[in-house]
């Protein structure tokens, strides 16, 4: 619903906050979890009628025209943020047998993306159904709404999200790889960049792929711009390393640059990759050493 970690637990703060409050006037027990539901959504919606939409940079203007560079960072606020799912235990699979998103296809960042740009009442509702799996009967009930109302709000989500996402999720491209594979892939980007192997990092790259870092709201499109981006290692090697992760449901890395001086490898951007087949169509750094701690990272690394 909020594309982002804080904001998501101040909401559910403020949920367990209003349910401790309204528990003694709950009259119907057996219908504790839509209640909680109703809550939480609420919640969500007052955060959101109080913040700026939360976007990727794509999103925020038009790409770069090669070595401009990335500016000024905007603000954080402004930044839909990874999601921890292997340290906050995401599971595969569905929520429910009527929900038609899986569990991590419903954070991957194409996902979140789209979410952002619905109407809030659209947004929860197509939550609620496709991703919960909530009935359109229990879907009313905690929007207080009509079902007729639901469904049309439901329709008009689904038809704007589908425009947005990609032909295929990650899982279903994760799957179709298998685990071999994908393991061959990162071990192959983590050693080019840990040597610097420019032309390889290269060969990885979808021939239309998009880098971007957030903060910063300049991103840059195709090889020949991506070349020329600050994902390039610069300098002799080694002076990254990277630690594998997941993000978003999707392939991820830590990226750690060598502080000479202090003699370790400092947290430098979460990198979340997103796949085309066996190329990397995709890589968003989030340039936030503060995320480092949920996703289980170490806080530096010796040389």
């Amino acid at each position: 619903m909020l594309g982002s970690v804080h904001d998501a637990e101040d909401a559910l703060q403020n949920t367990l906050f209003r349910a401790w409050r309204g528990l003694p006037g709950l009259a119907d027990r057996s219908s504790l979890r839509a209640w909680l539901y109703r809550i939480a959504t609420n919640a969500s919606l007052d955060a959101i009628a109080r913040r700026r939409k939360r976007v990727l940079p794509f999103d925020y203007g038009p790409a770069s025209a090669p070595g401009q560079g990335l500016g000024a960072p905007q603000a954080e606020s402004v930044w839909i943020e990874p999601y921890p799912d292997g340290e906050l235990g995401l599971e595969s699979g569905y929520a429910a047998p009527e929900a038609r998103y899986e569990q991590r296809e419903a954070v991957e960042l194409a996902f979140i993306a789209a979410l952002q740009h619905l109407p809030p009442r659209q947004r929860a509702a197509l939550v609620l159904r496709e991703v919960l799996g909530f009935s359109a009967r229990e879907a009313a009930e905690i929007l207080e709404t009509t079902v007729a109302s639901v469904n049309s709000a439901l329709q008009r989500a689904r038809k704007a999200v589908d425009e947005r996402l990609p032909e295929r999720s990650q899982q279903a491209t994760l799957r179709s790889l298998g685990d071999e594979r994908v393991r061959s892939l990162v071990t192959r980007f983590i050693d080019a960049f840990e040597q610097g192997e420019i032309d390889t990092i290269l060969a990885m790259l979808a021939e239309d792929a998009t880098f971007a870092m957030p903060p910063y709201a300049d991103w840059c499109k195709g090889r020949e711009a991506i070349a020329d981006s600050w994902l390039m290692p610069a300098g002799p090697a080694p002076r990254l390393r990277y630690v594998r992760t997941r993000a978003s449901g999707q392939l991820a890395v830590g990226t750690y640059l060598l502080d000479s001086r202090a003699r370790r490898y400092v947290p430098l951007a979460l990198d979340v990759l997103t796949l085309r087949g066996e190329e990397i169509s995709s890589v968003t750094a989030f340039r936030s050493p503060e995320l480092f701690p949920r996703f289980g990272l170490p806080e530096a690394l010796r040389p």
